[in-house]
């Protein structure tokens, strides 16, 4: 009913891509932990090898031991299906014989693709496929294979739901925890495209990824000072400076908008809170 991707970028993240024509996927199938690996489990799904894989993998036992382990410990194992990555990216894939088809698995260098119900083996190939030749963040190219998937036909029922889950160490909100990126679509008709637009809106409103930063020179200062001014975080007057009561200002108006992790205490600004600030105070026509 399922399928899905987990995968390590041999760097900083471990995460897990999945799409099925069930309810809220996201809630079941993916798993991760920073600095252990990624767990996908699904088909007749066994929750319990998420956090008993992601402990294993925390031992250092490699992706396939700890596969071996849960299946070997496991009297529904005809019925499940699992994917896993550890810490070094070495991955595995297990489909038990008793899973509806079309099923299977692949592995590659750093990620495991695997699927259930699906309108055939196009739908693995074609995530592999597209997870190898991808670019960016680990993100970038998880969301990558799953939109090829979904295009290969994925599913065979159809669609309802997406998730995306990537750790990094520190990287969850307020660095108190390892969920860098943590996004579901519970049901919709197209839920992995969805699925890309919320990233996109999480992305450019929340992660601190490819947003230049802008030198805080006099102009620049003025136009933000005015757009403060507008939103009342600011009182007085545009000097153009990045003085004490402006830069409070603008901590002022990133925290009311869940923006705080754009603050800086040089003097460069990132371009995302410029454009934010200007759309709050109808500067740009808002």
């Amino acid at each position: 009913m399922t399928f899905s991707i987990v995968a390590h970028d041999g760097a900083l993240d471990w995460g897990v891509a999945v799409a099925s024509k069930f309810p809220a996927a996201g809630s079941v199938v993916p798993w991760a932990r920073a600095g252990a690996g990624a767990v996908a489990t699904q088909a007749l799904a066994n929750v319990d090898f998420g956090p008993q894989g992601l402990d294993r993998l925390e031992k250092g036992e490699a992706a396939s031991e700890v596969l071996d382990a849960l299946v070997a410990g496991d009297d529904g194992r005809g019925q499940r299906q699992i994917g896993a990555v550890d810490a070094s990216g070495a991955s595995a894939s297990f489909t038990g014989d008793d899973c509806m088809p079309w099923a299977g698995g692949t592995t590659g260098h750093g990620f495991a693709c695997q699927g259930n119900i699906l309108v055939g083996p196009q739908v693995i190939e074609e995530m592999s496929r597209a997870f190898a030749e991808a670019g960016g963040e680990l993100a970038d190219r998880l969301l990558t294979a799953l939109i090829a998937g979904d295009e290969a036909g994925g599913d065979r029922r159809g669609r309802q739901s997406a998730a995306i889950l990537v750790v990094r160490a520190g990287a969850g909100y307020g660095g108190r925890n390892d969920r860098y990126i943590d996004l579901r679509v519970d049901d919709h008709a197209d839920p992995v495209n969805e699925l890309a637009r919320i990233f996109k809106v999480y992305d450019e409103e929340y992660l601190v990824r490819d947003d230049p930063l802008v030198d805080a020179v006099p102009e620049v200062v003025t136009r933000l000072q005015q757009g403060l001014l507008r939103t009342g975080d600011l009182a007085g007057e545009a000097t153009g400076e990045l003085d004490g009561p402006t830069r409070v200002a603008l901590e002022r108006f990133a925290g009311r908008f869940n923006l705080e992790a754009k603050i800086r205490d040089d003097d460069q600004i990132y371009r995302s809170l410029i454009r934010e600030i200007e759309e709050a105070s109808g500067a740009n026509g808002g």
